[in-house]
């Protein structure tokens, strides 16, 4: 691709009070509007001073900006360029949005958190976030629902709560939880933004245990919900919370003299080779060539406390070959017998639906939490823009209300963007120029003609403006 014109026959002029670069918004507010946001924010915050004046507008504004790519307070602006006052109204300033976000204390942060679970219950009830509403007696298999922290690095001394943590950087630590099932993306049910030096499973058992009941709700009557957690969250306080609730877990242990003990129990003709890194399926034996095994072996957590605290269960273990076996066998120094290299996860399934591999590679899975955490920082928490703590935490908490909008508008395209990053589904669904023009009384937006994704786009717009079925007896 070449310029069609030398360079000095080219001038610009930003003049143009009809065009928008972001129509897509228009969709997918319209669709947040039907979810009630507004509403929501105007009904559950009572941040106080005229700075929380007209709460649901301001809550609303900056989901928007988020959604259309925003990550700072600055960044609002580009909601007021262009033709965007003649599409929305009640588009507040960035230092307005930021005014409003500083006197935001920890019990508002809690409202904000009411408005994000009714908000994401609203759009799974509108969308198919979570499979299609209308089949909702359906049960749609066993429901994943995975916790994990993550660090956001910040820089700067006068960040409130900035601390090295486990990954040594400097920054806040994020814990959230996603719920998924076996045919739809990650959503995220819960969060939770903490000090950057505490531990992981501070507070985490609090966060399961609202996570755990976001997922009851949002699923059909019945669905099993099965916890997946690292080893940072072993402990009884995290397991109890999601127990309790009714959920499984599946939680990788630590390698403490107890679970080695139980792993030495093991018999050798108990291991079966699993699909790994580098298997081949060997079509003649019908099995997989895989230096990978797995075998498990009845466990009870926390055998040491009362019996009330006990938990039994299951104890899957795989097993790999030293790395360093092949090396040292080059240099003449091989071992008279195979050194291995254990993982063990504690999980309370039914081994009936979920039998020694099934568990395993349902437990692996849990590293899809990685690429929602690395989705949110590539958008809207790149940075967390305030010095006040609590107002980062409620922009962690609009950014994950941006985050389950993009993916929920993305659903109602079909299934080609239905699991797409939300950087894919910004550059193909929202940030759409547009030139704006009015005609009989009504505002038309005219799109780039040969837009690859015109169909995905205009089946949003038209899903968003469906008129409401009828009522029923």
């Amino acid at each position: 691709m070449q310029l069609s014109h030398t360079p000095h026959a080219v001038s610009v002029s930003f003049d143009d009070p009809n065009l928008v670069s972001a129509a897509g918004l228009v969709p997918t507010m319209r669709l947040a509007q039907a979810a009630g946001l507004q509403d929501l924010g105007d009904a559950h915050l009572s941040v106080p001073t005229d700075k929380g004046a007209n709460a649901g507008a301001k809550v609303t504004s900056l989901v928007a900006g988020m959604v259309a790519g925003a990550d700072s307070i600055d960044d609002m602006a580009l909601l007021r360029h262009g033709g965007m006052k003649k599409l929305f109204s009640s588009i507040y300033a960035p230092s307005t949005l930021g005014s409003f976000l500083r006197k935001f204390t920890f019990g508002h942060v809690r409202q904000l958190d009411a408005v994000a679970s009714r908000f994401l219950a609203a759009l799974t009830g509108l969308t198919w976030l979570l499979g299609n509403p209308q089949q909702a007696s359906r049960t749609p298999g066993v429901a994943l629902l995975d916790v994990d922290d993550t660090i956001i690095e910040v820089h700067g001394h006068q960040k409130q709560g900035a601390g090295f943590g486990y990954s040594r950087v400097r920054g806040l630590n994020a814990l959230i939880a996603t719920l998924a099932t076996a045919t739809t993306a990650p959503i995220i049910v819960a969060q939770r933004l903490r000090k950057g030096a505490c531990g992981s499973p501070r507070g985490a058992n609090r966060l399961i245990a609202d996570a755990v009941k976001q997922a009851r709700r949002l699923l059909p009557a019945g669905t099993p919900v099965l916890v997946r957690m690292d080893s940072a969250y072993w402990g009884r306080p995290s397991l109890w919370a999601a127990i309790r609730g009714g959920a499984n877990v599946s939680v990788t242990v630590k390698m403490s003299p107890t679970i080695k003990t139980a792993i030495a129990t093991i018999d050798e003709q108990a291991w079966t080779t699993i699909k790994y890194t580098d298997a081949i399926f060997n079509p003649d034996t019908q099995q997989w060539i895989s230096t990978a095994e797995v075998a498990e072996v009845a466990f009870t957590a926390f055998s040491s406390q009362k019996k009330a605290e006990q938990i039994p269960g299951r104890l899957v273990v795989r097993r790999i070959p030293d790395f360093n076996a092949a090396t040292k066998a080059a240099a003449g120094q091989d071992g008279l017998f195979d050194t291995w290299r254990f993982h063990a996860f504690f999980t309370t399934t039914d081994p009936t639906v979920f039998n020694t591999i099934t568990a395993d590679t349902t437990h692996r899975g849990h590293a899809v939490i990685e690429q929602v955490n690395a989705d949110l920082k590539a958008s809207a928490l790149a940075h967390l823009p305030s010095g006040v703590f609590t107002a980062n935490a409620a922009w962690l908490v609009l950014a994950v209300m941006a985050f389950n909008l993009t993916r929920a508008a993305a659903t109602l395209t079909g299934t080609g963007l239905a699991k797409a990053t939300t950087a894919t589904i910004r550059r193909t669904l929202i940030t759409v120029p547009a030139r704006i023009a009015s005609s009989a009384r009504r505002l038309v937006l005219h799109l780039p003609t040969a837009w690859p994704w015109e169909a995905a786009w205009t089946d949003l717009f038209n899903r968003v403006n469906d008129p409401p079925a009828p009522a029923t007896a």
